[in-house]
């Protein structure tokens, strides 16, 4: 007998209820890839994702799902619902690679988001300061992780499957100090 392996949100079960000063939910499954790039060649290869790569360090640009966060001078972390066809690269030197079995994401909103993320992050996420469109790799709690400001009360953090599991508990017990 052939058994089917079910496919299953990497925080299935831990996501805790939404409080009402910081909500945490899984991001909907989608394809990521890791881009590198010379500058000559990223409006190919934004026409290849399907949305322009950003233009400006440390920020994102999106085109309706798909979201292209610039992490390095010649690096981008793509996301799509999809899986793109990069064939139109064929001939331009990059490096694609496929990250989508390795990470997972996570939106921590609310008015508190930005305070129970600095429990473990040592960024300043004052929207001065990490405005919105922002995104950067960084740190909550010992974990590496992508952060990005999608809205002045939410961020999109991105990190490897086998620690979501931790950070999503570090962010709920973090988020129990600013619970009403």
């Amino acid at each position: 007998m052939v058994e089917t392996a079910l496919r299953r949100p990497p925080l299935a079960g831990l996501v805790p209820p939404p409080g009402d000063a910081v909500v945490l939910a899984p991001v909907p499954p989608a394809a990521r890839f890791i881009l590198r790039v010379r500058p000559a060649a990223q409006t190919a290869a934004g026409e290849a994702f399907g949305g322009p790569l950003p233009t400006i360090a440390c920020r994102a640009a999106t085109e309706g799902a798909r979201a292209a966060l610039w992490l390095g001078p010649d690096e981008w972390l793509l996301i799509s619902p999809d899986a793109p066809d990069f064939t139109a690269l064929a001939g331009v030197p990059h490096s694609l690679v496929d990250v989508g079995h390795r990470q997972a994401g996570i939106t921590v909103s609310g008015p508190r988001a930005a305070a129970a993320l600095n429990t473990g992050c040592p960024l300043d996420l004052d929207e001065a300061a990490f405005p919105v469109g922002m995104c950067t790799r960084t740190v909550v709690a010992k974990t590496q992780i992508v952060l990005w400001r999608t809205a002045p009360e939410t961020f999109h953090v991105e990190a490897w499957r086998s620690f979501l599991p931790y950070v999503c508990g570090y962010l709920a017990e973090a988020s129990r100090e600013f619970s009403g």
